[in-house]
């Protein structure tokens, strides 16, 4: 079983051909309301590859937050734990563009989870196989989760997204950590390759088309990317994370892990919305399968 707690999002997503300039005004070329925030995200990925999936949040009481419960609950994903508050659900503004994104979010119903609600998920919390959290969460909520995993022997994995909101506080008590590149180098400097070894298959850092490197107690080992045609590359680090969750709940190897969770992101950029590229294990074992390289 895994436990996510984090964020709900609807994303307002915008389509248009090139980024706006400061003071510019350009026109778009789409509009559309999708599922999203990085916890909600993650739950789904690792739901859709096969694994029990419960979920800690909240959303509005607004008609967003019925599409979202009502979008998770579509997945497979146990929504007991997220609540419903008098006000919004968080949203996220989202302008795609040149192939990339820019995202400004708004928390919403995610920042009226407290530290003593979670607390209030001991039981929950400490029956998972691994908990997965992110940084779009109040600070105290991440702090104590990891406290409460840290004390029952679960595994955690932060996603230590957005990087601003780190602490070095965290570290002792993540079992995994996931940076992105950008990320890992906001935490750790420019020498961030360093840090891997400072913690051997835990730390492992998103390299986009790239792949992914980490640290295996010997060596640096990069593990490549798949070739993919790129339509929207929002969530991918969402699908790599509930990937490598789903794939390590299952007792696959570090390496084979991340591997899977290359495959699954690199399936996630083919289609548009961050949950819908999200693949199914099936196509996730048959990109692994044409790419044995």
């Amino acid at each position: 079983m895994i436990t996510v707690v984090g964020s709900i999002n609807m994303d307002l997503v915008v389509q248009t051909d090139c980024f706006p300039k400061q003071g510019e005004t350009v026109l778009g070329n789409l509009y559309e309301t999708v599922p999203g925030g990085k916890g909600a995200n993650q739950a789904v990925a690792a739901a859709r590859l096969g694994s029990d999936v419960h979920m800690i949040g909240a959303v509005g009481q607004d008609a967003f937050g019925t599409e979202l419960l009502s979008g998770l609950k579509s997945e497979g994903v146990q929504v007991k734990g997220i609540k419903r508050i008098d006000g919004a659900s968080g949203i996220a503004n989202i302008l795609l563009s040149e192939g990339d994104n820019r995202i400004i979010v708004v928390p919403g119903a995610n920042y009226s989870v407290t530290a003593e609600e979670i607390a209030s998920f001991t039981e929950q919390l400490a029956a998972s196989d691994l908990v997965i959290m992110q940084l779009e969460m109040l600070i105290p909520v991440i702090q104590q989760t990891l406290e409460i995993c840290h004390q029952n022997g679960v595994p955690s994995m932060l996603n230590p997204a957005p990087a601003s909101g780190f602490t070095a506080d965290f570290l002792p008590y993540c079992t995994y950590l996931t940076p992105n590149e950008t990320e890992a180098e906001e935490i750790f400097g420019e020498n961030w390759e360093k840090a891997l070894e400072e913690y051997p298959n835990r730390l492992v850092v998103t390299l986009g088309q790239k792949g992914a490197q980490f640290y295996d107690g010997q060596k640096h080992i990069t593990v490549k990317g798949f070739s993919t045609k790129t339509v929207d590359t929002t969530g991918a680090g969402d699908t790599f994370n509930g990937a490598l969750a789903a794939a390590l709940v299952e007792g696959q190897e570090f390496e084979g892990a991340v591997r899977f969770a290359n495959a699954a992101a690199s399936l996630s950029v083919e289609k548009f919305g961050a949950q819908g590229g999200m693949p199914n294990r099936a196509a996730v074992l048959e990109r692994m399968a044409g790419d044995r390289s």
